[in-house]
C-alpha cells in the first residue's frame, strides 16, 4: 500500500509521523472519508469544502488548494492500482512541543490513505443492520462545533463499544437533551406515518453529505421530509429505519436494542428491544441513491480521467 504523505506518496513501511504530531499527542485534526466509484471520487468537492470549513473552525491552515489535494488524490489511487475504494484525508495540526498551544506546531501534516472497497454483504441491504440506543450521549455543540469533522472521537469509540456488546453494528447517540442526533458514523433517518424524519443540524449532528443528497431525494420522489428533534418514542413508533454515510450509502435498520431504558430506569432487567421491517422507502431511496451515484461518476468521468493520467 502506498500513502500520500505531506507532499510525497510512500509505501506504508515508510509512511511514519512523529510522536510530537499533535494529532497523536490531542487528537488536533480533521479527516474526510471519501467513496471511490470506478475510478471517480464521488462527491469530491463537497467533501472537500467541509474539510476546509472543519480547518477554518480550528484555525488550522491546510497549506494545500483544491486542485493540488484533487491531483494528490487520483495520484495515490493510481499509485495503489484502485479504482473502487474509500480514500481518508487527514490532516493534524503537526509535530510540535508538548503543550496545547497551536502555535507549537510549525505546519500541518497531510496524510490521504486509500483502500480497496469491499462490499457490504447483500444480506444487510435485505434484512437490515442491529443497533442499539447508546448510553454515551453525542458531545454537545457548545463544547466541540458539530459542524468540524475533527479526530475528538472517543465518545463514538465508547458508544462503539456499547454496540459491539450487545452484538451490534452501529449505536445510535442522543444528545444532552435526550434527543435523538446521529451514529457513531452515520446519520440517522425513519419513517413515521408515511413522513420522512431524521434530526435536525440543531441537534448537534455533522451535515452528512450522503444525507442531504437522501433529503433531496425523498422531496423529488413526493416523500414529505421532516427535520426536528426527536425522542426515543418517536424512533420506537416509526415503521422503518436506515442509516446513512459514504460507504454504507442507505442502510436498513431491522432491530433497535434500547441500552437508555436501564439508565432510566434501574428496575429494568434488561434493554427493550424493537424490530422493524425493511420497507419500500428505504429500498426506493438505496436505489435512487445509486443511480446519482451512477450518473455522477458518468458526468465526472472525463475530468477525472485527466487527473488518472
Amino acid at each position: 500500500m502506498y500513502i500520500y504523505l505531506n507532499d510525497k506518496i510512500v509505501h506504508s513501511t515508510e509512511a511514519r509521523i512523529s510522536v510530537f504530531d499533535h494529532g497523536f499527542l490531542y487528537g488536533d485534526g480533521i479527516f474526510e472519508t471519501i467513496r471511490v466509484y470506478d475510478g471517480v471520487a464521488f462527491m469530491l468537492d463537497e467533501h472537500l469544502k467541509r474539510l476546509f470549513r472543519s480547518a477554518s473552525l480550528i484555525g488550522l491552515n491546510i497549506q494545500k488548494t483544491f486542485s493540488e489535494i484533487k491531483i494528490a488524490i487520483y495520484e495515490t489511487l493510481q499509485a495503489n492500482s484502485l479504482t473502487n475504494a474509500y480514500l481518508r484525508i487527514t490532516v493534524t495540526r503537526g509535530e510540535g512541543a508538548i503543550g496545547l498551544d497551536p502555535a507549537l506546531c510549525k505546519g500541518p501534516t497531510f496524510v490521504i490513505m486509500v483502500n480497496e472497497f469491499k462490499e457490504y454483504p447483500s444480506s444487510y441491504y435485505k434484512n437490515g443492520l442491529k443497533a442499539i440506543i447508546s448510553t454515551v450521549k453525542r458531545n454537545i455543540k457548545e463544547a466541540i462545533d458539530s459542524r468540524i469533522k475533527s479526530l475528538n472521537f472517543l465518545n463514538n469509540i465508547l458508544a462503539k463499544i456499547e454496540a459491539k456488546q450487545h452484538e451490534s453494528y452501529e449505536a445510535i447517540m442522543l444528545n444532552y437533551q435526550d434527543y435523538l442526533a446521529e451514529g457513531t458514523i452515520s446519520n440517522i433517518f425513519f419513517v413515521k406515518n408515511d413522513i420522512l424524519c431524521t434530526p435536525s443540524i440543531e441537534c448537534g449532528i455533522l451535515d452528512g453529505i450522503t444525507r442531504a443528497i437522501v433529503i433531496d431525494l425523498a422531496i423529488k420522489n413526493g416523500i414529505r421530509v421532516k427535520e426536528g428533534e426527536f425522542t426515543r418514542d418517536d424512533l420506537f413508533s416509526a415503521s422503518e429505519v436506515f442509516i446513512t454515510n459514504t460507504t454504507m450509502e442507505v442502510m436498513p435498520v431491522s432491530v433497535i436494542i434500547d441500552c437508555r431504558s436501564q439508565v432510566l430506569d434501574p428496575h429494568v432487567n434488561k434493554p427493550r428491544v424493537i424490530h422493524y421491517s425493511v420497507g419500500d422507502i428505504s429500498k426506493m431511496l438505496l436505489s435512487k441513491y445509486r443511480k446519482e451515484v451512477i450518473g455522477y461518476v458518468r458526468e465526472k468521468k472525463g475530468e477525472t480521467t485527466l487527473l488518472w493520467q
